[in-house]
């Protein structure tokens, strides 16, 4: 389990150091540019004998055989929704006037929220209870924010509805409080997944999803058969199962061979349990190699990995994806936790009431995803090779 002072040392240590007054943070977004990545091509299911799908503006699959042009008018008179990815939302077409309408701002923060245990009583300052969880995902939901993975947010592919925000719940260490099967093949009560399933039954724009980052015991399973149900049963429903490294060391101590060794370990286990390959992965601790390439890109007996993002353990909202300054071998997460102690401006309570108060520097979405949107005076934050995708107002 990764330490409070552990994350916080790990997030200080990146910034040299130096950690950043939260009161300093709209200054310094800003003035910050935006880039947009190259987004991941969505794997749709196909009948059989239909074309492949075909890639739109920012690389994200469309799906075939659709009667209706995505963009036109519909009976309302509104743009007519495009379509989506079995799971997410299906978006528009976004202009000037209907960005402006839904206040988009899409170089906007994210908040990706990072939890560990999930404890009927709380042993450590990281865990959370099931009461705790659920109070912060009602929360989450009431207020507009949508889920989605740690690897859409990662390849920029994200598809939340206009004017709603995109939120990230990752969880650490694939503990046995995270998730497990009942006898009839249903999430045990009181587990991370269930309470996320119970919050979305009751807020249906709340989509169920989540991301977990494993190391060698999946979820504190041992039996191999176990662990596959477990896993599949995840990926079927939308979540996703991505790399903590296989043993949970602290990566700086190791060479980059050794490095390699933790993280392809992984990768062959989840392959072996029917999980695609990892897009993501979470250093433990929040300690990053020596190389910080090690941590994103590398091989090993063979096996080679290339992740889209990975993550460290503290303590601020994340950066667009498509801002210029967005590191994806770096990228912020926040605790969840209360207002207390060192968490008194580091962790979710905190955070999530500051984008409250400061709702122009968050992530709001034009429902479009292959465009763009923001206020006209972050056009030139955009890269000139992504210009024509840009929607400002």
């Amino acid at each position: 389990m990764d330490s409070p002072l552990a994350w916080k040392a790990g997030f200080t240590e990146r910034l040299g150091g130096f950690v950043r007054a939260p009161g300093a943070l709209p200054r310094i977004i800003g003035v910050t540019n935006v880039v947009v990545i190259t987004v991941a091509v969505v794997g749709l299911s196909l009948l059989p004998g239909e074309p492949p799908p075909q890639a739109g503006p920012k690389g994200v699959a469309k799906v075939q055989g659709s009667t209706a042009q995505p963009g036109s008018p519909g009976p309302s008179g509104a743009p007519e929704p495009s379509t989506s990815p079995v799971g997410q939302p299906p978006g528009v077409v976004a202009t000037p006037d209907f960005a402006r309408q839904v206040r988009a701002n899409e170089a906007g923060l994210v908040p990706v929220l990072m939890y560990h245990r999930i404890l009927a009583e709380r042993h450590a300052s990281l865990d959370r209870t099931p009461d705790q969880l659920r109070k912060e995902l009602e929360k989450l939901a009431e207020r507009g924010y949508v889920p989605i993975t740690a690897r859409e947010f990662a390849a920029g592919d994200i598809r939340v509805p206009a004017g709603k925000y995109p939120v990230v719940l990752t969880f650490d260490d694939g503990h046995p409080s995270h998730f497990g099967l009942d006898a009839n093949g249903a999430p045990l009560p009181g587990t991370a997944v269930a309470v996320i399933q119970e919050v979305a039954s009751r807020h249906p724009g709340f989509r169920p999803t989540a991301t977990f980052w494993i190391n060698r015991e999946p979820f504190g399973l041992r039996d191999r058969a176990a662990q596959e149900a477990a896993v599949r049963w995840l990926v079927d429903h939308g979540y996703e199962v991505a790399n903590h490294t296989w043993g949970h060391p602290n990566l700086r101590m190791l060479k980059r061979k050794k490095v390699s060794e933790q993280i392809v370990r992984i990768e062959r286990l989840l392959k072996k349990l029917g999980a695609p390959p990892s897009q993501t992965m979470a250093l433990p601790y929040g300690s990053m190699p020596r190389n910080k390439g090690a941590a994103r890109s590398g091989s090993w007996d063979g096996t080679r990995y290339d992740f889209a993002g990975v993550f460290l353990a503290g303590a601020e909202p994340s950066l667009s994806p498509y801002a210029k300054k967005f590191d994806r071998g770096a990228i912020q997460r926040i605790q969840s936790n209360g207002k207390k102690g060192e968490c008194r401006k580091w962790c979710s309570e905190y955070w999530l009431g500051w984008l409250d108060k400061h709702p122009g520097e968050r992530y709001v979405s034009d429902g479009d995803p292959e465009r763009i949107s923001l206020p006209e005076r972050l056009r030139g934050n955009i890269v000139a090779k992504r210009g024509l995708e840009v929607i400002a107002y």
